[in-house]
């Protein structure tokens, strides 16, 4: 019974030795070494990424306004055409053929013109002699008005058959770029006819037509002023379906002035410019707006913002102290490597980024503040 007894002691000696000396390399652990980055408030402008579709600035179908052959095509498929360039050609047989007859009409109805005004100059002379009646007269006149009256009958019939003689030579109502032809020489075509022959598009400038939610855009106007607004627009940023951002910024030049009964969205139209025509209608992008002015809010890097267990955004911040303190933060949106914070920080305040791993919330350690060229390649 002794003997066992001595050993519990010695057990019970053991476990007290070990734990003290634990508790001594605890206290002669040195501080974890963690990086800050000293954060201060600034004045942010929000942004909002919206879905559009690219759209010619200007677009005008070509399409016949006579009937007839086409004769001839002359332009190059999707090349470059300048308002009044020659499209296509209609055969102009039938068209001649028809100013001919209207120009022989003209020339008969001068001729009865003629005749009538001579004739009404001759019975006022022998009316005023008493030669003969007021009649005479009164119908020689009214022959003279009706000759005149079909004269400017014919010449309205030749300048009609001149306008469809010069409507079998189709050419470009807008400059820009022309696609496809529809129609070869050889077919036929109406003046009627649903189908066009090409589409020529106005590529510089393009624009993008993107919905907005009728709530976000209330918000937007009354975040910004009137001039507040026509400055923010030269901010507009356009990115590509591959990611990319187009190298020009666009503006704000239009809206829909009713909200979509059935979507809840609202139509905006943003023009950028395209010189070299990489935009196309029809392409996917996506535009980057400003929505609202932020003022006393802190760029905080990704890096140093993690969840609770309740999924809350937290940051852990080192006091004067060195101590560190959880904070639990209002993030607003993520600015690439960084987050807009509006709460939950306080100018001044060194935010970890990096050692996290090696410590938590209470502990003591020792901060070192993140280069400048490593923040900068951080937030790349």
């Amino acid at each position: 019974m002794i003997k066992s007894k001595g050993r519990f002691g010695l057990v019970f000696t053991m476990l007290a030795l070990f734990g003290a000396s634990a508790a001594m390399a605890q206290a002669q652990r040195p501080p974890a070494a963690v990086t800050v980055v000293t954060v201060q408030p600034q004045t942010v402008t929000l942004t909002s990424t919206l879905p559009g579709r690219v759209h010619a600035s200007a677009e005008a179908e070509v399409r016949p306004q006579v009937n007839g052959i086409i004769t001839e095509r002359l332009f190059t498929e999707g090349g470059r055409v300048e308002e009044g360039d020659v499209l296509f050609l209609i055969d102009r047989a039938s068209y001649e053929a028809g100013l001919a007859q209207a120009d022989a009409a003209v020339r008969q109805a001068q001729v009865q013109l003629d005749l009538a005004e001579t004739d009404a100059e001759r019975r006022r002379e022998l009316q005023s002699r008493n030669v003969t009646s007021q009649q005479a007269l009164d119908d020689a006149l009214s022959a003279r008005d009706a000759a005149a009256a079909a004269l400017q009958v014919a010449q309205a019939m030749r300048k009609a058959a001149e306008i469809e003689l010069e409507r079998t030579t189709i050419r470009a109502r807008l400059s820009g770029e022309i696609g496809l032809s529809r129609i070869s020489p050889g077919a036929l075509v109406t003046a009627s006819q649903a189908a066009p022959m090409a589409v020529i598009s106005n590529l510089d400038p393009v624009n993008v037509d993107v919905t907005q939610s009728a709530a976000n855009l209330l918000r937007w106007r009354r975040g910004h002023t009137e001039n507040e607004l026509r400055n923010a627009n030269q901010t507009v940023k356009l990115t590509l379906a591959d990611g990319s951002v187009f190298d020009q910024t666009g503006t704000l030049t239009a809206a829909e002035p009713h909200v979509d009964p059935q979507t809840g969205v609202v139509v905006l139209r943003m023009q950028f410019a395209n010189p070299d025509q990489f935009l196309l209608p029809g392409m996917y992008v996506q535009v980057e707006m400003p929505t609202q002015v932020m003022e006393n809010v802190f760029l905080t890097p990704q890096q140093g913002v993690t969840r609770d267990r309740r999924g809350r955004p937290v940051a852990w911040v080192v006091n004067a102290d060195n101590v560190v303190e959880e904070r639990q933060l209002t993030v607003l949106q993520d600015r690439g490597a960084e987050w807009v914070v509006s709460e939950g920080l306080n100018p001044g305040d060194r935010v970890i980024v990096e050692g996290l791993q090696k410590t938590g919330p209470g502990a003591t350690v020792a901060p070192q503040e993140r280069a400048a060229e490593n923040a900068v390649k951080a937030t790349d």
